[in-house]
């Protein structure tokens, strides 16, 4: 006899909540995209009639272009750094044993853990006191609190993956540590930077708390724009601002496809080897 699996209550509340999110989601999302493309629209179902104006109306008030360049710029010096430091400290936590190494393990998880708020907001303050905050060199600095632990947890077991006998027989052919690193390692570490600067790319692009508390008139990026756009005095037309929040969901949307085109998820899987006795 074949025995029937019925879900228990638990299983279809937790299924019915599931669905009734996304269901609610993707309404939101599909209004805000009708919206950014209708005239008028007050109490029928869809809008009067379509335009695509509203789009080049928020591209010319909104200065987007000049948003956008400021976004790819803090996105990638922020990419940038947090590869070139993140990388060699998380070389030296997958291969060297020192005390405290555990401990300093975890304390790079606190930022990634924590609410960015949390910490956001002091650190806005010493970057103001020394003149870092109000400019983009200090929207940089802030995004790199999350950014370098983020790589440091991420690359971590890419490293800890690669054979270190690879790496004695280089020496014992002569070869320094830079060439090890340069000629050796790096080239078997490329899927675990490339996935490593994605995550770090779409993170910042979408980081609005430590951004908005240290960025200048500008210094914006794209979603602390789309706030200022919501939360300032004026009149704007609602079509213009839902152009571009559907804008910066795109570009999100984007960048999402492409991390889970690179990324393998199994690979990021972060942990710290046993010290052997």
């Amino acid at each position: 006899m074949r025995r029937r699996l019925v879900a228990s209550p638990g299983a279809w509340v937790v299924w019915g909540a599931v669905t009734f999110f996304f269901v609610m989601l993707a309404g939101v999302i599909f209004s805000v995209l009708v919206s950014s493309f209708g005239r008028r629209w007050f109490d029928t179902w869809l809008p009067e009639s379509w335009t695509g104006q509203w789009y080049g109306q928020a591209w010319r008030e909104f200065t987007l272009p000049a948003v956008l360049v400021v976004t790819i710029e803090v996105s990638m010096l922020v990419v940038l750094i947090s590869v070139l430091v993140g990388v060699p400290a998380s070389y030296v936590l997958a291969r060297k044993k020192f005390p405290g190494r555990r401990l300093l393990y975890l304390l790079f998880l606190l930022p990634i853990l924590m609410p960015p708020i949390t910490y956001g907001i002091p650190l806005a303050t010493v970057l103001y006191k020394y003149g870092f905050a109000g400019n983009m060199s200090g929207v940089v600095l802030a995004n790199l609190v999350p950014s370098i632990p983020f790589v440091i947890l991420t690359m971590t077991p890419f490293i800890e993956q690669v054979d270190p006998a690879i790496e004695r027989a280089a020496r014992m052919c002569g070869a320094r540590t830079w060439q090890v690193f340069a000629r050796i390692l790096a080239p078997l570490l490329v899927p675990g930077i490339l996935a490593a600067s994605i995550l770090v790319l779409v993170r910042t692009v979408g980081m609005f708390e430590l951004t908005f508390l240290t960025a200048g008139p500008d210094s914006q990026t794209l979603v602390v724009a789309l706030y200022y756009t919501m939360s300032a005095a004026g009149i704007r037309a609602q079509q213009s601002v839902d152009a571009m929040a559907v804008i910066y969901t795109s570009m999100m949307l984007v960048l999402l496809v492409v991390a889970l085109r690179f990324v393998n998820p199994t690979q990021l899987v972060a942990r710290v080897k046993e010290d052997v006795d």
